[in-house]
């Protein structure tokens, strides 16, 4: 019994002494400290306290014992302002003590040499975390409790870099390995989050100017709100920054896929910076929307899961992730209505890359199908008033090297002794004048012409990606919504969304957008290849093509300037009626730069009415699809085509034999991805409220269509399908991947081959990443399985499908369009058309779906129909600058043509020819470029 009472007491008078110890030592400095311990024996310090006393203090039991002591206190369940300055002390000593190993070398073998301590530091850090994290108590706005969670918040985090490493690569290995990963991550954020709330009712409360019942200033106490949660957050950014880190987070399901970094990330956001706030205040808030926006970016970036899949796999956290879309493109048309010289009043405080992390994320927002439609309805009425602006400010503003403002980053070098210090001396009663804190703040600047060239490289992106349409990747209504958008935002005044800027009255808004347009496109050619690609250009400029047919046919621009009184209210109706033929596939070639929209060019448009005729939508699996509203057309109509095969005016497929729409619904979903977005495009591009209600109504209508097909091949084509709209190799990368598919045709299964490869062809074109190239080869893989599988139906059992058959197709399987495709064979050989197509196809010999030159054969439509017989001229190569391995085309002379001469073709151009009389006159044989899924080889007879 005396010896249990012993045991007990001499337990308490070491912890007495702990206490007293970490009350003495947490304000001395690492310097000061490694001072005494030279001056000592065996660790065993002699501290002169304030009062005068000698303390003598064994620095080896004290480093071993602090991590658990301050664990078992935040065990005790009493989270008071008391408990909160003790754990501050402990973590300010703590921090002094790592401090301390590094410069002496005996000290740091026993405090960071030894595992378990190492543990018991790295469970402090997540168990405080923890406790942070859940902190729910309600105080006051301005509540000393609020300054000193904030402060242990970051001080936790920051101590990370003491006892492990400076390195982020070797924090992300130390947390990574911990059991506890998940929850660390989880507490951090929500740790985070809490400051955010605190920060947010501190601004309300200085805004309303209520009183502070302290001797710190309402200012003093928000600016520290504000610091402490930067560089929290600041924190959190570098980790996100780490590939590791960033791969793991993405697989927590509570912050991605239940949007709990989006409830941050909305916080964040939606802090209101008021004019009256002090710069430093002000300047400080939008470092944090930047360093939030950073967060996002890196996560939205990733290459092995896609962060926008993970939140739009609810419709909770998909509405949550709009609701942040929509914070990110309210701040982007406050940036952009602002008055270009705001910055230039006061540089001492850098505000962060706001405005150009914005845009890059709505970047991506504008080419992922979750967000695309949504981005067009809430943001075009901005991106039209830009285009609106009188040309002299466009110009200054968007097609200029010397912006009149740019933006400033910075990162704060945060100081746990300091920051620990400054809230325990100025929360005391005793203080009367509070002192301010200030951290050093690292700038990280861009040179103004690199920001310039950035800022509007990703304005030209919007344009591209928002006008970018392929069928059945995009929903049907979004085909050319964007353009008929804008032009119905063009007949409203928007003014008062960029109201630093003035709009010129007088001038017609359709020359005007004309202009700048035209202004932009030349530019944007300056900004090839550094900062922009030919197809994003060919995009904006097939969408200013576009633009200017709506003017010809509506007669907006000639009614502005001949009538005054122009009716504003042309109907929505009228313009979604009109027909614009599609562009995309020569946008999406790679093979070279466009010539500039000047010139001879534009007087040729204006001629024919803005058509650019040349861009027909060739990277269709059915190019001439839409051809139905042509002369040419309704002619061939006469002739006795199928009226049940045609497209109705929404452009949605109709009923078509044996599965034609689920057919082209298969084909469409397997255009190439971007390598980050491998998983489905679910068609959740519809909010509440949206102008255009039957935006959600197209991918019903086409499941309803394919409930015949294999739920084996769905499953494949749905982890295949993509958000991304546009080819990732160019014809030179996939001549390249091709050949070497011969010699390795399991490359997706080697690593060390895919990063080999992805390396070698990034230097042929744009970059190429290993999960890039495998999600490529696994479509080409699955287009040439379900290939198999419909030429096999197709010939009949009888008719087996020859195994060289099976083999890689050069370009073929980088687009809808590619040979591959044979869904119209198929439907071809199952159809009403068998009896006439079967007489001549020869569907079971090795000719089948691969043609050569010299070889005779015959030519259908897209609905089995025959339009003509001929000769294969060329397969392979170029012909008049287009790529026939992009195209996936063959160039055929036509010896018997059996539709009307004034048809349409699928590949119109000025030097070839729009129709096939045309062909024949320019090209003195009736020569034309026709896709090679519809090109068969004639029996012999």
């Amino acid at each position: 019994m005396r010896i249990a009472k012993e045991e007990s007491s001499s337990s308490a008078a070491q912890a007495i002494s702990l206490i007293s110890a970490l009350k003495e030592l947490q304000g001395v400095t690492a310097l000061d400290l490694n001072k005494l311990l030279r001056d000592s024996e065996n660790f065993t310090i002699h501290y002169l306290t304030e009062k005068g006393s000698l303390l003598k203090i064994d620095m080896e039991k004290l480093a071993g014992s602090l991590p658990l002591h301050l664990t078992t206190l935040l065990m005790s369940g009493v989270r008071d302002e008391a408990l909160f300055r003790y754990l501050l002390r402990g973590i300010r000593l703590l921090h002094s003590l790592c401090e301390l190993a590094s410069r002496n070398s005996k000290f740091e073998q026993i405090l960071l040499d030894d595992v378990k301590m190492m543990e018991q530091l790295t469970d402090l850090v997540f168990y405080m975390l923890i406790v942070l994290g859940g902190y729910r108590q309600e105080y006051r706005a301005f509540s000393y409790m609020h300054l000193m969670h904030s402060t242990l918040v970051a001080c936790n985090l920051h101590l990370l870099t003491a006892f492990v490493s400076t390195q982020w690569q070797d924090i992300v290995h130390v947390l990574l390995a911990h059991p506890k990963v998940d929850i660390f991550m989880d507490a951090a954020f929500g740790s985070v989050r809490m400051i955010v709330s605190f920060l947010e009712n501190a601004l309300v409360a200085y805004h309303e100017d209520i009183s502070v019942e302290s001797n710190l200033t309402a200012e003093q106490m928000v600016y520290y709100l504000c610091q402490q949660c930067e560089a929290s957050l600041q924190f959190l950014q570098s980790l996100c920054q780490q590939k590791m880190f960033k791969e793991r987070l993405l697989k927590n399901k509570e912050l991605c896929e239940k949007g709990s970094i989006l409830f941050l990330a909305q916080s964040i956001l939606k802090l209101h910076i008021q004019p009256s706030f002090p710069s430093r205040i002000m300047a400080a808030i939008s470092r944090l929307k930047a360093k939030i926006l950073s967060i996002l970016l890196s996560l939205c970036e990733a290459e092995s899961i896609s962060y926008l899949d993970e939140v739009a796999s609810s419709v909770r956290s998909l509405d949550l992730a709009k609701s942040v879309a929509l914070e990110v493109f309210d701040l982007l048309k406050k940036a952009f209505g602002r008055d270009p010289g705001h910055l230039t009043a006061d540089r001492s405080f850098p505000m962060g890359f706001v405005q150009l992390n914005a845009m890059r994320l709505a970047d991506i927002f504008s080419d992922d199908s979750n967000f695309r439609s949504y981005m067009i309805l809430c943001f075009t009425k901005v991106l039209t008033a830009i285009i609106s602006l009188s040309h002299g400010d466009f110009l200054s503003c968007w097609c200029s090297s010397n912006l009149s403002e740019t933006e400033e980053d910075a990162s704060i070098e945060y100081d746990i002794f300091a920051a620990v210090g400054w809230i325990l001396d100025n929360t005391s009663p005793d203080v009367r004048n509070a002192t301010n804190l200030e951290f050093n703040l690292i700038p990280n600047s861009m040179p103004k012409a690199s920001y310039a060239h950035h800022r509007t490289s990703l304005f030209v992106k919007f344009f591209a990606n928002l006008h970018c349409f392929v069928p059945n990747i995009c929903e049907e209504q979004e085909r050319n919504l964007f353009v008929l958008k804008v032009m119905e935002c063009l007949q409203m005044d928007l003014s008062n969304l960029l109201p630093g800027f003035s709009f010129a009255s007088d001038a017609p808004k359709a020359a005007i957008a004309s202009k700048n347009l035209r202004s932009l496109l030349s530019h944007a050619e300056s900004l090839i290849p550094n900062f922009l690609n030919v197809e994003d250009v060919q995009l904006l400029r097939v969408f200013f093509g576009e633009l200017q047919s709506l003017f010809t046919s509506t007669g907006f621009g000639e009614n502005q300037v001949q009538d005054s009184k122009f009716d504003e209210s042309l109907s929505w109706d009228k313009l979604s009626k009109f027909n614009m033929n599609e562009h995309y596939q020569e946008a999406q070639s790679a093979g070279g730069c466009p010539p500039s929209l000047t010139g001879k060019e534009h007087a040729s448009l204006n001629k024919k009415g803005g058509n650019f005729k040349e861009g027909m939508s060739e990277n269709s699996a059915f190019p001439d699809m839409d051809q139905h509203n042509t002369r040419a057309e309704e002619t061939n109509q006469g002739k006795g085509l199928n009226k049940q095969n045609q497209v109705d005016d929404k452009g949605i497929p109709g009923k078509t034999a044996s599965g034609g729409a689920r057919e082209m619904d298969k084909d469409a979903q397997n255009v190439e991805t971007s390598g980050s977005d491998s998983s489905s495009a679910k068609g959740k591009n519809v909010v509440d409220n949206m102008d255009n209600g039957e935006l959600s109504k197209s991918n019903e209508r086409l499941k309803r269509t394919a409930v015949e097909e294999n739920p084996e091949d769905e499953k494949i084509e749905l982890s295949q399908r993509r958000k991304r709209k546009r080819t990732i190799m160019n014809d030179k990368q996939v001549m390249l991947i091709e050949r070497a598919l011969k010699d390795e045709p399991d490359m997706q299964r080697n690593a060390a081959s895919l990063q080999s490869w992805a390396d070698k062809l990034s230097g042929h074109g744009s970059e190429v990443t290993s999960s890039q190239l495998k999600n490529w080869l696994n479509n080409r893989k699955a287009r040439l399985a379900r290939t198999a599988r419909d030429v096999k139906a197709a010939a009949g059992d009888d008719n087996p499908v020859p195994e060289k058959q099976r083999g890689p197709v050069p370009g073929s399987y980088d687009s809808p369009g590619s040979p591959g495709d044979v869904s119209h064979v198929a439907r071809i050989a199952s159809g009403d058309n068998k009896s006439e197509l079967a007489r001549f196809v020869d569907i079971g010999s090795p000719e089948f779906g691969h043609c050569n030159a010299g070889q005779n054969v015959v030519l259908v439509g897209v609905r089995g129909d025959e339009i003509g017989r001929g000769k294969v001229f060329q397969v392979h190569g170029k012909w008049y600058g287009k790529s026939l391995e992009e195209l996936s085309a063959h160039v055929v002379d036509i010896s018997e043509l059996k539709a009307d001469k004034g048809m349409r073709l699928p590949y119109p151009s000025e030097a070839t020819g729009n129709t096939f009389a045309e062909a024949e006159t320019k090209l003195g044989v009736m020569r034309v470029l026709w896709g090679s899924n519809r090109v068969f080889a004639l029996r012999p007879e």
